[in-house]
C-alpha cells in the first residue's frame, strides 16, 4: 500500500497540442501533466483543456464493468486493448479503494466534467459513484477490494486512508458543491446516508484500553470490528499513522456530536501520549552498498511516532514477513525497514495547529 503518486507522465508535444482541435486558450493552458497527486490540484482552466480531456479519456477505459478503477496503475497511458489490460494482472483489473483506486479517478473526472460539462465524464464518474455505495458494507465500513477478495482484502481498510478517502467523496458530493453539482438529488441522498454509517462504524472500532479510548488499528475484522491482520508484517496494532486521517476527517465534520468530540479528543491524547522523542529515523547506505533506514539518538530531533503499537501496552513494534513481533526495527530485515515506513511524524501538524484550532473552534476549554 502507498500514498499518492504514480509512475509515468502523459507526454504531449507542441505538435500534439497545435492538432488536438481545442481553442488557443485551452492550447494555452494544456501543459501536461503526470498521473499523480498534482493532477488534482489544478488551476480551474487546465480541467477544459486537450491534455486533461485525453487523460480523462484514458482513465474511462480502465474503469472496470463494476464501476471501480485498479490501483498501482499508470492510468494516463491508455491501454492498448482490453486483452492486453486483463494480461497485465489482478491489481490492474480488480476494482479497490487501496492506494487510491478509483476515488482519484473519481476526484479527477469530477474536475474535467464539471469543467467542460460533458457527459461521458459525468456518466462514467456517477457509475464509480454507485460502486462505493454498493461496496459499503451494511455496518457501514468498506473492504479493500470489491467485489470481495478472499483473504484481508475484505477487512474495513483505514489502511493509506482507504476508506477516508471514500467518505470525503461521498461527503462532498452529498454537499452538491463543485466539482460535484452534476450529481443527482437520488444519489445525494444515498451518499449521506452512506457517510452517516461509515461515521458509525469509525466511532465503533476506535479502541478502548482500560476504559479510554485510543486510536484504530489499520484494519478491522469486518464482522467482530476487532484490529485484524493485513499484511505478515501488518499486524492487529494501533495506527499511528492511519489514525490521523481519521480524525482528520470526524474534525471536518460541522456540528458535531459528543461521541464525535469524544474520539477527537481521546485520540488527539493518546497520540500526544505515545510520541516518541530524542530519535532521528533517517536512511543510509549500508556497508554492502544497500539503502538501509535506521533510528539514532539525537536530542534535538522532533517528535516520532511508531506506524505499529502494540494493543494493551502501546510499545512500538516492528514486524518483517515473518510475522514475528519486536521491539526494535534494527531486529526485522533490511528490506522491509528499508521498503516500509516504519517510523513517521504523521500527527505532528495535526498536534500542533489543527487540533488546536478545532477545540477553539469548538470551544473547547
Amino acid at each position: 500500500m502507498k500514498h499518492l503518486g504514480f509512475p509515468g507522465a502523459i507526454v504531449l508535444g507542441l505538435s500534439t497540442l497545435a492538432g488536438s482541435g481545442g481553442s488557443a486558450q485551452e492550447r494555452a493552458a494544456g501543459a501536461a501533466i503526470g498521473w499523480g497527486a498534482d493532477l488534482l490540484r489544478q488551476k480551474p482552466e487546465w480541467y477544459v483543456s486537450a491534455p486533461a480531456r485525453a487523460l480523462a479519456d484514458s482513465v474511462i477505459q480502465y474503469q472496470s464493468s463494476d464501476g471501480g478503477w485498479p490501483k498501482n496503475t499508470d492510468l494516463g497511458v491508455p491501454p492498448p486493448s482490453a486483452e492486453a489490460r486483463a494480461g497485465a494482472g489482478a491489481d490492474v483489473t480488480s476494482s479497490t479503494i487501496d492506494n487510491n483506486g478509483t476515488t482519484m479517478p473519481m476526484q479527477f473526472l469530477a474536475l474535467v466534467a464539471h469543467a467542460t460539462g460533458e457527459a461521458r465524464y459525468q456518466a462514467s464518474f456517477l457509475r464509480g459513484f454507485d460502486y462505493l455505495l454498493a461496496a459499503q458494507y451494511p455496518n457501514g465500513g468498506w473492504p479493500q477490494f470489491f467485489p470481495l477478495r478472499q483473504g484481508y482484502y475484505t477487512r474495513i481498510t483505514f489502511n493509506d486512508h482507504a476508506m477516508v478517502n471514500v467518505l470525503t467523496v461521498l461527503r462532498d458530493a452529498a454537499a452538491g458543491n463543485a466539482p460535484y453539482a452534476f450529481v443527482d438529488e437520488t444519489r445525494r441522498t444515498k451518499a449521506r446516508a452512506a457517510v452517516s454509517r461509515g461515521i458509525d462504524i469509525i466511532l465503533k472500532t476506535q479502541v478502548k484500553q482500560n476504559g479510554k479510548l485510543t486510536a484504530w488499528c489499520a484494519q478491522h475484522d469486518e464482522k467482530t470490528l476487532a484490529p485484524a491482520w493485513a499484511r505478515a508484517y501488518e499486524p492487529p496494532s494501533l495506527s499511528g499513522s492511519e489514525s490521523v486521517g481519521i480524525v482528520r476527517f470526524l474534525m471536518e465534520i460541522e456540528g458535531p456530536t459528543p461521541a464525535m468530540v469524544s474520539a477527537i479528543e481521546e485520540a488527539a491524547a493518546w497520540l500526544k501520549a505515545v510520541a516518541i522523542p530524542g530519535l532521528r529515523y533517517e536512511t543510509f547506505t549500508g556497508p554492502d552498498g544497500q539503502r538501509d533506514r535506521r533510528v539514532v539518538p539525537d536530542p534535538s530531533a522532533g517528535l516520532l511516532w511508531a506506524r505499529f503499537y502494540e494493543l494493551g501496552t502501546n510499545r512500538p513494534i516492528f514486524l518483517g514477513r515473518d510475522s514475528v513481533v519486536r521491539y526494535a526495527m534494527s531486529e526485522i530485515e533490511r528490506e522491509r525497514r528499508a521498503g516500509y515506513a516504519y517510523y513517521g511524524r504523521w500527527p505532528a501538524t495535526l498536534l500542533d495547529a489543527d487540533f488546536p484550532r478545532w477545540r477553539e473552534k469548538h470551544g473547547r476549554p
